[in-house]
């Protein structure tokens, strides 16, 4: 918020761009050099040739809180929309939301409808063709059977984990491993993280995410950002 000085009251910046005569103000110029029609431009490249055979889960459940106890987390809007959005960027074939609480299930598809069936579809179609991803489901045994019954086998699962493990899988590794075309299921956990009990059960366990600070809270839609482009990007 800032003040007006014309009419000495506070208004809202993004509201009032021409109210307060901002748009009289000098606009700096992008120089004519680095405009986008005057960069150099490569031939355009089939991306869809080479899409991984990948499925990501977001679990609510199993997941462990802060005291190590297991719980089923809520669901965050923003989780929906930002991993949506990756997942539709890198290919990745469905995106399943994971949760047994009926109330969660009930707002992760009141969200999906606005942006897919309601008025959010007409007001931001790509944003629906993300979110068009998004599936439901109490478990993560129930991924599983529906990826078998859309690929007629069961999908090998990778696990993401802020804490070091001795047998953790790179991702070079993994992803010449994403290269044979089988099915594969990623699954990203909220709260504190996945559940031990389920981390042991999975075919593979990625690396931790680490900086070059002790710091080590990432938000899991930040992490399935850089897992997915660590995964599958150019």
């Amino acid at each position: 918020m800032i003040r007006n000085s014309n009419s000495n009251r506070l208004v809202n910046y993004g509201l009032t761009f021409h109210r307060l005569g901002l748009a009289r103000w000098p606009v700096a110029r992008m120089p004519e050099s680095i405009k986008p029609a005057n960069r150099p431009t490569d031939k355009p490249v089939n991306r869809d040739s080479a899409l991984p055979n990948l499925y990501v889960a977001l679990a609510h459940y199993p997941v462990v809180d802060k005291r190590g106890d297991i719980i089923a987390s809520a669901v965050t809007n923003l989780d929906l929309h930002d991993i949506s959005r990756a997942v539709k960027t890198y290919g990745v074939k469905a995106y399943y939301v994971v949760t047994p609480l009926v109330d969660q299930q009930g707002l992760v598809q009141k969200i999906i409808s606005h942006w897919t069936s309601g008025s959010g579809a007409v007001y931001n179609p790509a944003r629906r063709s993300a979110l068009e991803l998004i599936k439901v489901k109490d478990t993560i045994a129930d991924v599983v059977e529906d990826i078998k019954g859309i690929e007629n086998e069961y999908p090998k699962t990778a696990v993401t984990c802020a804490r070091r493990n001795t047998t953790s899988t790179g991702y070079q590794e993994f992803r010449e491993i994403l290269k044979s075309g089988k099915p594969h299921l990623l699954v990203f956990g909220t709260a504190w993280g996945l559940a031990e009990s389920f981390i042991s059960e999975s075919d593979y366990v990625l690396d931790p995410i680490m900086g070059p600070t002790d710091y080590n809270h990432l938000s899991v839609r930040t992490a399935a950002g850089i897992i997915l482009d660590r995964l599958l990007g150019e």
